[in-house]
């Protein structure tokens, strides 16, 4: 049984907030300021931990950094700015694929990715 510690409370407290999938960088920064001196290895060991138990799920973005949201939630898909690399939510799904699914072919789950601007970099 692993320790519940003032570090791995921070980073849950900082994903349970967070209203978009988080790279280990904003999860750093976000827990610095909850636990002053929190280092990029109990980051990366906690999220671990965390992955192991269940509670937190991987977000794969293609050629990012992997980002992580609490696991548990419905099936949805991402949006990633291009300009600050940051990850957003995007409820709903454009739902049957099959058709797109090559002859033959069994469809099993799909990942949808949507690229553009966030709405902090369309207005600064």
């Amino acid at each position: 049984m692993q320790r519940d510690t003032r570090q791995r409370r921070a980073i849950r407290e900082v994903l349970e907030q967070a209203d978009r999938p988080l790279s280990p960088g904003e999860l750093l920064e976000a827990a610095h300021e909850r636990v002053p001196g929190i280092g990029q290895a109990t980051i990366y060991r906690n999220l671990k931990a965390l992955e192991d138990k269940g509670w937190l799920a991987v977000v794969t973005i293609p050629g990012q950094p992997s980002r992580y949201e609490r696991a548990g939630k419905a099936h949805h898909h991402h949006f990633l700015c291009r300009s600050c690399d940051a990850a957003y939510e995007v409820s709903g799904c454009p739902g049957d694929l099959e058709p797109l699914t090559p002859a033959g072919f069994r469809l099993e789950s799909h990942e949808l990715v949507l690229y553009g601007l966030c709405q902090t970099c369309l207005a600064g």
